[in-house]
């Protein structure tokens, strides 16, 4: 079944106010950032000034800003929290990204509440509760499949952002405890420890080790570029792209792939981009030129092998094979430029990432100052593409707004109007002054239409100039400027008055929740939390694992990613072998047990007491 909207939205993440308008600059229809405090990456945080800056650069082009809110509250942050949420309303903000639901039992001001995924949404009546509570949106888990996302869709309005790019947390969201379990911080608090991407000993059923020190649980990063149509068609409307930490390089790369990948599809759709403007991109994107571990859809369509990355550094673009080895030199088999400044790495025989920079190159030949340990045959990665950087850090916006003018003759002067392409934004200025007939008619026509032409350094393109002369007129090219200048200066100003922020007060309600007794993966950590559950059903429920670790059976990570199946054990897909099952994971002298719920295609990392 076919989901056909208005609008969907490029997501873009912000590590700060720079960050957030650069994003929008290079085709995002929206941004995320994180609040001053209470938001899932505790180091992203932002004043409450910047994204008041944030949020008026992005309504001059119709785009939006949702602030991250999405960790747990405990109860003595309740007031402060309350009153962030006024302060981010009062600023600008379009929408809060939650977790905790004792936020909905405050003192609101009118502003959408989003469900972040690290409320753990996966089955459509939790979602449709949501919906039904009252949120605008919700971001459902990574692992849903496109049939499981189209089923959603089919079964509520709400409106649904999906992740399509970045890393992936091997944990569903919002239900993994190893980093609180093994210290003091917690990912529900904002401070994960990224365990997934430690490496452990993997052992046996009969205590064998089948792994030693590898990065068991280290997943390749999401990158689902080929499906958006498939999204679209599935009712998604915001497309999501992971990344608030990463740097600036990757946010100009990643946004502007995926918004020509959007554009392609919504070219000859009647669906369109939910912000003002075209993208005119002076640098071919490729995702693969900066930060990635190897890419995955991620069970959008079915479960893969090879999902793990084996680290969880940067692997970057493969170059090619090494097709000779010396003692101060490789020669790679690759067509593509090798550069000075460039990394380069590979996977040595251990299985360990290595590499090297690039101080000297000759075609595919690249020299090392020292011996390196490469086979033929081993494959080259780059994964710090120094030309690649240099384009994108001299690359500058890439927004333009389409403009029509129109010169005319008016009875003691001229007159210039401007319109933004498919919007209501239109100015029209006159001037006072002597129209002289012009000597060269040709060259007259022609300096009118370059200078009019132009649009300098602003953030508009002309697509269209239509002239309304009843004669050639000689006008200075500084008058002519000027006329361009002023007009362009006054359509700019008018960007944003039109701007309408969606408001919606939030009024509590009564709807039952699908169960009504819940463990501590429900994160229940402050007392507003409880009134809601209890308001909306829940009989029986256990306080958040942060507060009160449980201290018989912990369930530490529940993964739909399964160890089993990554050794071709899987009893659904794999004939049987003789090959030790998987047991437990060993870090740091502890033991962590696995359980496999094969019926149901999850593993559940397990610490016994």
């Amino acid at each position: 079944m076919k989901f056909r909207q208005k609008t969907v939205e490029l997501l873009s993440p912000a590590k700060n106010l720079e960050y957030g308008k650069t994003a929008l600059n290079f085709g995002a229809d929206a941004v995320y950032i994180g609040a001053p405090s209470f938001g899932a990456r505790a180091s992203a945080g932002n004043s409450i000034a910047d994204i008041e800056l944030l949020c008026s650069y992005a309504h001059r082009y119709n785009a939006k800003v949702y602030v991250a809110m999405n960790t747990i509250l405990y109860e003595n942050e309740l007031n402060e929290a309350e009153k962030l949420i006024h302060q981010l309303y009062n600023a600008g903000a379009d929408a809060l990204i939650i977790q905790d639901m004792g936020i909905t039992e405050m003192n609101l001001p009118p502003i959408a509440l989003h469900v972040s995924t690290q409320a753990h949404s996966i089955e459509p009546d939790k979602i449709k509760f949501f919906e039904n509570v009252g949120f605008t949106r919700v971001v459902p888990a990574r692992e849903l499949s496109l049939a499981e996302i189209s089923k959603i869709k089919q079964l509520t309005d709400i409106e649904l952002e999906v992740f399509v790019h970045g890393a992936i947390c091997v944990s569903y969201s919002g239900q993994c405890y190893m980093s609180a379990h093994i210290g003091t911080r917690s990912g529900n608090r904002g401070e994960c420890a990224q365990t997934c991407r430690m490496k452990y000993d993997l052992i046996g059923t009969d205590n064998s080790l089948i792994q030693k020190d590898k990065q068991v649980l280290s997943l390749k990063d999401m990158n689902r570029s080929d499906y958006l149509a498939d999204l679209i068609d599935a009712g998604v409307h915001s497309f999501k792209i992971e990344g608030r930490m990463k740097d600036i390089t990757y946010l100009k790369n990643v946004t502007a792939f995926y918004r020509k990948n959007l554009d392609k599809i919504l070219e000859n759709s009647t669906i369109q981009s939910s912000s003002l403007g075209k993208f005119r991109f002076d640098f071919e994107p490729d995702p693969e030129r900066t930060f990635s571990r190897g890419y995955t859809d991620y069970f959008l369509s079915e479960r893969k092998p090879e999902m793990t990355a084996g680290t969880s550094k940067s692997v970057g673009k493969l170059l090619g094979e090494v097709k000779k080895s010396a003692q101060n030199f490789i020669e790679i088999d690759t067509t593509e430029q090798i550069s000075n400044g460039d990394g380069l790495c590979f996977f040595d025989s251990n299985g360990e990432i290595s590499g090297f920079s690039v101080n000297k190159s000759e075609g595919c030949k690249v020299f090392i100052p020292y011996t390196l340990d490469v086979n033929i045959g081993t494959k080259i990665y780059r994964n710090l593409d120094h030309e690649f950087n240099k384009k994108l850090n001299a690359s500058q916006s890439c927004r333009v707004l389409p403009v029509n003018l129109k010169f005319s003759e008016t009875f003691d002067g001229f007159e210039l109007s401007a319109g933004i392409e498919n919007t209501d934004y239109f100015v029209r200025k006159s001037w006072v002054t002597t129209k002289e007939p012009a000597k060269n008619v040709e060259k007259a026509r022609e300096n009118l239409i370059t200078q009019l032409s132009k649009s300098g350094d602003t953030e508009f393109e002309i697509s269209n100039l239509e002239l309304n002369l009843s004669a050639e007129y000689f006008i200075p090219l500084s008058e002519l400027n000027r006329f361009r200048r002023e007009t362009l200066a006054e359509l700019s100003k008018k960007l944003g008055e039109n701007y309408l922020r969606y408001e919606k007060k939030f009024e509590p309600n009564d709807v039952k929740f699908p169960v009504s007794e819940l463990t501590y993966t429900a994160n229940i950590a402050n007392s507003f939390a409880q009134k809601f559950y209890a308001r909306h059903g829940v009989t029986a429920m256990t306080q958040a694992f942060e507060l009160n670790e449980p201290k018989a059976r912990n369930i530490l990570m529940t993964t739909k990613f399964c160890i089993k199946y990554n050794l071709g054990q899987c009893p659904k897909v794999h004939t049987k072998t003789d090959s030790p099952k998987p047991k437990y994971l060993k870090l740091n002298g502890e033991t962590f047990y696995l359980e496999f719920d094969c019926e149901n295609c999850r593993m559940e990392i397990v610490s016994q007491i």
